[in-house]
């Protein structure tokens, strides 16, 4: 992919994953609203817009830190991959996370009382997060299969209650908004994830958890917003749907 101003973020980082490094050097939100262009994103963040190019080139030249070619796998392989990585994740880390949180508020609250507001954050966010996996993997994820049989076999399929798979996508685009924009307000009342001086261990486990299922998050998002939908959508112009 030639880089210009014109191309979006989302699929800069659909085509390489290294270049979300950048991105987020910058505080350039390329999950959510991955549909921006370079060109757009320069000039609300007031960044040269050569200069960003040249580290995103940079990032697609280097050797070191090889990720897998997601955008060339097909759909219901990327919806397999999602729910056995970021979606077990989510099950998995949540719950010790909102355990820490919860110490830290018995424990530190009073002295640091954004502590409060990040678990009620996170604990609503691992709440939502729960009933958009089960959407995905009850709903959506298996039509994409559907789908995606059917184009190996040469077959049709019924039409779905949803009528057309853009029409769940789109809730599930809005859920990925509300989740950037809690992790956003999380990032900045933990100072970007740095504990205090003074902080204990659990302290600077709880934050340095919660990073990371930040980063997790955005690259789950990420994979869902521009490279799963965007694939599913075309995948199904390829049909005559039959009630």
């Amino acid at each position: 992919m030639k880089l210009t101003n014109k191309i979006t973020i989302g699929e800069i980082v659909a085509d390489d994953f290294r270049t979300a490094a950048i991105f987020t050097k910058y505080h350039i939100d390329f999950c959510c609203k991955g549909y921006r262009t370079i060109e757009e994103v320069c000039k609300k963040r007031d960044i040269e817009q050569n200069e960003l190019i040249e580290h995103i080139e940079k990032a697609r030249n280097s050797s070191a830190n090889q990720s897998f070619d997601y955008k060339s796998w097909p759909a219901d392989m990327i919806a397999d991959y999602i729910t056995k990585t970021h979606h077990r994740y989510i099950e998995e880390k949540a719950p010790i996370i909102i355990q820490y949180l919860t110490k830290l508020c018995g424990v530190h609250g009073a002295i640091h009382p954004e502590l409060h507001e990040i678990h009620t954050i996170f604990s609503k966010s691992a709440l939502d997060l729960t009933a958009h996996m089960k959407r995905e993997e009850l709903v959506v994820f298996p039509f994409i299969k559907k789908m995606k049989a059917a184009q190996n076999k040469g077959t049709s399929f019924d039409l779905p209650p949803f009528f057309s798979i853009e029409n769940p996508i789109i809730s599930l685009r809005e859920d990925h908004i509300t989740e950037g924009q809690r992790f956003k307000r999380i990032a900045a009342l933990t100072n970007n994830y740095t504990p205090p001086v003074e902080s204990c261990t659990t302290y600077k486990a709880a934050f340095a958890m919660l990073e990371e299922f930040d980063k997790d998050l955005k690259k789950h998002i990420h994979m869902e917003n521009n490279i799963l939908f965007p694939k599913a959508i075309e995948l199904e112009k390829t049909f005559e749907k039959v009630s």
